[in-house]
């Protein structure tokens, strides 16, 4: 295997973290991994992790909202509009586990306002692209339109922003994720109160000093943690999100169908989770079924019988011996003929950058 590698300086658009290319000849296919440099790390939550919704000074809804995750509120132990909340989860009110994930809380935002600063950002996000890092505003933070946080192909990328007062997204605005970034690795520390407009689509977990309001439609893929103040709801859905975590980020090449590239595919990640085999086959789960389909077994020959012979008047009738049935033939296991035409390229638990196909 011959390899070369090409690194990438500091990119400037947003704060771009720099990227390791490598490239690998395998038999003949140039496979390309890249790394990114992360500038920012993900935020422990401790036992607030099982929360969707967590207050200081009360929780208040209207209309139907949905919770996937456990709600709590502490000191403040009110809850309001209750009856129209559908909750996936626990209602701890200000029971001990709530009290705990309080505790936790402050941890987490002392952690996430602690990361050192990559970039200093402008008062509103809309129509930016950021790869991984800590980006900050001594005062608001501003949505409007799309912010897109792009992973660059590492799920476990972190984004971190650090507002020193308010964050306040306009009507319909939105984060999207792109390239394997995740939601659960996406903290917002706001040094006062977050307000989300009207059918924003939110990404990432809050972290505010006081309030939270979330107005009517907003979605919030995330967690929504007041420290102090109270939380606001009307009509929302949050959705407590789980990390899709690999193995520290490390990129793998996944050579979906393998052929003519033998002991050289040693070690390569299938797609169904084994590896391939010395002679360039995919064995794992789910993969021997369809690379060595079971045969079609030939059917045993009938046997031949000849008829009885014709008795004299001297000679007892005799039947002639039954013919020896004709050997069935083994059936040799025939491996399904596959040609390489693409491959796919996917950092583990990521998502793909390329395409593979069959013929």
């Amino acid at each position: 295997m011959n390899t070369r590698s090409n690194t990438r300086g500091a990119r400037k658009a947003k704060g771009l973290a720099s990227t390791s290319v490598t490239l690998a000849i395998v038999g003949g296919l140039i496979v390309a991994f890249s790394v990114n440099a992360l500038a920012a790390t993900s935020v422990g939550l401790g036992t607030a992790d099982s929360f969707g919704v967590l207050a200081g000074s009360g929780i208040t809804n209207t209309g139907p909202t949905t919770i996937n995750g456990d709600i709590g509120t502490f000191p403040t132990t009110i809850i309001t509009g209750l009856g129209s909340m559908t909750i996936n989860g626990t209602n701890h009110a200000g029971d001990a586990v709530t009290q705990g994930a309080k505790n936790d809380l402050i941890t987490a935002y002392n952690a996430a306002a602690g990361q050192a600063s990559n970039q200093t950002i402008s008062a509103d996000l809309g129509g930016t692209t950021l790869v991984s890092g800590v980006y900050t505003s001594a005062t608001s933070l501003g949505l409007t339109g799309t912010l897109t946080l792009n992973a660059a192909g590492n799920p476990n990328a972190a984004f971190i922003f650090q507002a020193g007062s308010t964050l306040t997204t306009a009507a319909g605005s939105r984060v999207a994720l792109i390239n394997g970034a995740q939601a659960c690795n996406v903290f917002w520390q706001i040094g006062s109160s977050a307000t989300l407009g009207t059918t924003t689509d939110f990404k990432g977990n809050i972290l505010a000093m006081t309030s939270i309001t979330l107005n009517n439609g907003a979605e919030v893929e995330g967690r929504v943690l007041a420290r102090d103040g109270a939380v606001t709801l009307d009509t929302n859905r949050v959705i407590r999100p789980t990390c899709n975590n690999s193995s520290g980020g490390t990129p793998v090449a996944e050579i979906v169908y393998a052929a003519n590239i033998g002991p050289l595919a040693q070690g390569l990640v299938c797609p169904w989770g084994g590896q391939f085999d010395g002679f360039g086959l995919c064995r794992g789960s789910g993969a021997n079924s369809l690379m060595n389909p079971s045969p079609t077994p030939t059917p045993s020959a009938t046997p031949a019988t000849s008829p009885s012979a014709t008795p004299t008047a001297t000679v007892l009738t005799t039947t002639a011996p039954t013919a020896t049935p004709a050997a069935t033939p083994a059936v040799t296991p025939t491996r399904r003929p596959v040609v390489l035409t693409q491959i796919l390229l996917k950092p583990q638990g990521g998502v793909e950058t390329g395409r593979y196909g069959q013929r």
